[in-house]
């Protein structure tokens, strides 16, 4: 008995972190557009390195800098997507030739 409550415990424990995760990612909108994504990389960057020099005072702990991005996020996602389609896009054709030509191959081997 009790390791069916431990069992069903675990996975309601990560059952219910998953959906906390995904809740806290739409609620910030980072399941938006590239837009959203971008302006939640703003705030985030501002609001983070004073909590985390807060802390490490805290603590007691000298930590470097951190990096500057120099980037448009939203480019960089619009390239991960459209390359990512790109690929799912051509995937049936490229089967239909690999499939073409591995026919070809076995015939050729059973002559």
């Amino acid at each position: 008995m009790a390791p069916v409550v431990l069992r069903l415990l675990k996975f309601t424990t990560k059952v219910a972190l998953a959906g906390g995760a995904v809740y806290v990612a739409y609620d910030y909108g980072l399941l938006g557009s590239g837009i959203q994504g971008e302006e939640v990389l703003k705030k985030t960057t501002a609001a983070v390195p004073p909590a985390v020099h807060e802390w490490a005072d805290y603590f007691g702990l000298q930590l470097p800098s951190t990096p500057k991005l120099d980037f448009s996020i939203c480019e960089s996602w619009n390239w991960g997507v459209q390359k990512s389609v790109s690929a799912l896009s051509s995937a049936p054709t490229k089967a239909c030739e690999y499939t073409a030509e591995s026919w070809k191959y076995v015939k050729d081997l059973v002559k």
